[in-house]
Parts: structure tokens; sequence; C-alpha cells
């Protein structure tokens, strides 16, 4: 009977969510409705609600199904458009530095909330069953998987930065080869741009499923994770959001105010359908084509910049994953066994997440890769890792939002950077 019901309400809802649509309703407050209904839905009817999670697994297959020819093309068209290679390096300096110094500052704003919330404190420690610490991945093993020895593999396998560094040797001949044998190349360069227009009106296509998906995802967060699974470790939850909140809400501003003289906050709208789906699919990387999407028709970023910065901003950097969640896990577990941490430990923690935050480019659950890294480097106990497993979810939905919004923030303020070295070049001139 509770199935029946389960049924016959996400029905309703989801026509709902189709008459707003009619009704002309806005997208991102579309989207916002079905976050709400589809996270008391799963609340309320718990595991009942299953079948409707199929829907969500579906728009995931869709969503990452155009990730690796929308990047791959994207790039392709959009630094093979660039006039020297000097434009590209220039463009590459730019994004990995802001990345890098925006994961610094997130560890920072980490270790802060972390210790105001005191997180960990009073909790015995309590290893789930089954348990097993992440190994860190060697180095070299990290650099081998990302070169694209087999490009073609590497795209059936969905790794995203072989793709990009395959995508970029193809974008600097295209440019080499423009300027020496243009005749030679243009019926590819044609091709690409015919390619590309294809592949957005794919993408187009796969975005207006985005409240329904929503709906069906969030459902089964709600189901998943009820309040007694919360209760626990409420505070450990709160600092992770609030810290996350911080860096969107005041970090990203200011960066935002001083280099664009820009609304943050107008900003914030822009983006606010990538910031939704990612929040809701938990992937920075599968959330890449709606950023790219919002980053180019709705933040107005050119798109040789969006298409560049966003592929890399999702693999490296990671501020939510790679710099406030460590921050937070190292303090957490240093709370449960009773472990000070001195102001060593925390210049070593920033480095360490700052320099992980590369190493680990690409790896799976990148974030518990993240927290192993740092708690292995302070010598804390690994097994403490366990005991926040069971709110990952919870914790991941909000880490992977931050991702996805500080690449779209470093997708800005590079655009902004690049545009005014231009304006200076022709004032000189």
């Amino acid at each position: 009977m509770s199935l029946f019901i389960a049924m016959i309400v996400s029905i309703i809802v989801l026509s709902i969510l189709y008459i707003l649509k009619k009704k002309r309703v806005n997208f991102p407050l579309r989207v916002l409705i079905a976050l709400i209904l589809g996270l008391f839905t799963g609340m309320v009817f718990k595991e009942s609600v299953q079948p409707i999670g199929y829907i969500g697994v579906i728009y995931t297959s869709l969503i990452k199904m155009i990730v690796i020819p929308l990047v791959m093309v994207s790039l392709i068209k959009s630094i093979g458009s660039l006039d020297d290679t000097d434009k590209l390096k220039s463009i590459g300096i730019k994004t990995i530095g802001l990345l890098l110094f925006t994961t610094a500052i997130a560890t920072l704003v980490g270790i802060l909330v972390g210790n105001i919330f005191n997180v960990g404190t009073g909790i015995s420690f309590n290893i789930q069953e089954g348990f097993q610490a992440r190994s860190i991945p060697d180095f070299s093993k990290v650099l081998n998987d990302m070169m694209p020895v087999n490009p073609v593999g590497a795209m059936a396998d969905g790794k995203i930065i072989p793709v990009i560094i395959f995508s970029m040797f193809i974008s600097i001949a295209m440019i080499i080869e423009k300027k020496k044998n243009y005749d030679k190349i243009k019926i590819f360069i044609k091709f690409i741009d015919s390619l590309n227009v294809i592949l957005i009106r794919i993408t187009k296509i796969v975005l207006k499923f985005t409240p329904y998906g929503v709906f069906a995802l969030m459902t089964t967060v709600g189901a998943e994770n009820g309040i007694a699974t919360l209760l626990p470790l409420i505070s450990m939850i709160l600092s992770v959001y609030v810290a996350c909140l911080i860096q969107i809400l005041i970090v990203y501003s200011v960066l935002i105010i001083v280099i664009t003289k820009k609304n943050p906050f107008k900003f914030f709208k822009d983006i606010y359908p990538a910031q939704v789906v990612a929040f809701t699919t938990q992937s920075s990387y599968g959330t890449l084509p709606v950023t790219i999407d919002s980053l180019v028709k709705r933040a107005n970023v050119s798109e040789e910049i969006a298409s560049f910065v966003a592929p890399i901003g999702s693999t490296i950097g990671m501020n939510g994953c790679g710099g406030i969640y460590p921050a937070i896990v190292a303090i957490f577990v240093a709370n449960v066994f009773n472990i000070d941490l001195t102001m060593m430990h925390y210049i070593l923690l920033i480095l360490t997440t700052v320099i992980g935050s590369i190493g680990i480019a690409g790896v799976p659950g990148a974030a518990t890769i993240s927290a192993t890294l740092v708690l292995s480097s302070l010598g804390l106990p690994l097994e403490g890792l366990a005991m926040v497993l069971g709110i990952d979810a919870i914790i991941d939905m909000i880490r992977t939002m931050t991702n996805v919004t500080g690449s779209s923030v470093v997708a800005l303020l590079v655009d902004k950077i690049t545009i005014q070295r231009k304006n200076y070049s022709k004032d000189l001139l």
C-alpha cells in the first residue's frame, strides 16, 4: 500500500513540475521545487520510493553520456580558435594558479570552522563494520593514468584528464597548422564547429529533464539518510555546510567583487542550474555540460575560457572535496582520539591539500583520498575516517556544489583578467 501511495504522490509531483514548465516558471525555481519535494517525499516514504530513484539513475546516465564528447569537442574548438600557443599558456597558468589559491583558502576556512564547531569532541571511536582505509595511490601511477596512452580507451573508461590532454594536443596542432597549411585542415575545423553545435543541442535536450531528475535523485537521498543517521554526527555535517557556504558566499564573493567588479549574487544566480545539478548528482565531472552551458549562455563567460577552465576545475583544486573536507576531517579525527594539533600541523595540512588537489586529480573517490592523504601526512589514525562514511552522501552534496562553484568562479576571473589584458595591449598600441 505504501508503495502504491508513494508512486501516486511521485506521479503528482512530476505532473506539477511539467505544468510549471508549461506555465513558463523559470528553470532555477522549478529545480529548487523539485529538490525540496524530492527530499520530503523520500523521507516520508523511505524505501517505497526506490522505483522513482531509477529516473534519477537515467538522468545521471544521460548527463554522463554527453560529458566526454562535449568536453573534447568544446576544448578543441575553443583552444584551436586561439591565435597562438602563448595565449593558451597564459590561460593555463592563470587557471591552475587560481584553482590552487582558492583551495588553500578553502583549507583555511575548513580549519577555522572545524575548530569553532569543535567537531569530534565527545564522540567515542566506533569503527564501521567492513571499513578498509583507502590507500594513497603512488604518484607515478597517478601520473601514468593521467597520460593519454590510449585516448579512445580513456574515453571509453570515462577518464577526463587524458581526454583533456589529448584534446589540447589536437588544439595546439590546429593553431600551428592554421598558419602553415590552413587549406588542409579547414574541413576538420568545419567538422568540429558543426559537431559542437550538435552536441550543444543534445545538451539542451538532456538539461530539460533536470527538474525530474533532481526530484528522483533527492527522493533517494531522503530515503537513505533519515534523521536517525544524521543526529550523532550533526556537528560534522553542519561544520562542512557552514564552511562551504562561507567559501561560496564570502570568499568567492570577495574575489568576484575585487577582480571583476560584478555582483557575485547575480553570478551565482547565473550558474544556479550547475550548482543544483552538482548538489543532487554529487559529481563535478558529471555536471560539466551544465556548468559550461551556464557559464557561456547565462554568465556570458567566453566559450574558449569556459570550455578550458571548467573541465580542469572538475579535477584540480576541488575546494570542497580537496580543501574544506580534509581539513575538517583532520580536526574531527584529532578530537576523537584526543590529539592536539599544532601550528605546524595546520601549515602542513594546507600544503598537503594544495599539492594533493593536483596529485589525486581524476582519482575516483577524490574526497576520501584527499582525507586519507591528509591524515597520513599528519600522522592521524586512518580508522577515524570510517566514522564519517555514514554521512558521506549528505556531505558530498555541498562539497560537490562548492567544487563546481569554485571552478565556475575561476572561469569568470580568468575571463575577466584575459579581457583586461587584451584591452591593456590595445591601449599600448
